[in-house]
């Protein structure tokens, strides 16, 4: 069974959201990200951590190191689904290419339409097309 597919099915079957999975250049470290509507605490990470351990052990997959924890503050958007869960809230978006000669925009995120993202920045409503969002992150208001 492919990695990505074995850890998001092991979180969600624990009732948490898989955000994002990096894994160093040899795979030799993991990172698992996971997230659910109530937040993630120490004891989540480590429940997720201690049935990743056992599932890998199972699988035979080869690993030195196993990192879990929330997304933080300045949370990834990475599926359509969280674009329309975060609508309202402040982001920054990269463009895999420019579109009018910009790759970079910031402001406030008003969901996902028929595979454009809208966003409300300083200079007016932007939609780009999902497919060329190169990295989105939530920006985080104190």
């Amino acid at each position: 069974m492919e990695l990505l597919k074995l850890i998001e099915q092991t979180a969600e079957g624990l009732g948490y959201e898989l955000v994002d999975f990096e894994t160093s250049p040899r795979g030799r470290l993991m990172r698992v990200f996971i997230d659910s509507p109530n937040g993630i605490t120490v004891d989540d990470c480590a429940t997720v951590s201690n049935q990743l351990t056992r599932v890998f052990e199972v699988e035979n997959v080869d690993y030195d190191r196993l990192e879990v924890s929330s997304p933080g503050l300045d949370r990834a958007l990475k599926k359509p689904a969280d674009f329309e869960r975060f609508a309202g809230q402040d982001v920054q978006v990269r463009l895999r290419m420019a579109i009018n000669n910009q790759r970079n925009y910031a402001g406030v995120l008003n969901g996902l339409k028929d595979g454009m993202v809208q966003l409300e920045t300083e200079k007016g409503p932007v939609e780009v097309p999902f497919e060329e969002i190169e990295k989105a992150r939530l920006v985080p208001r104190f």
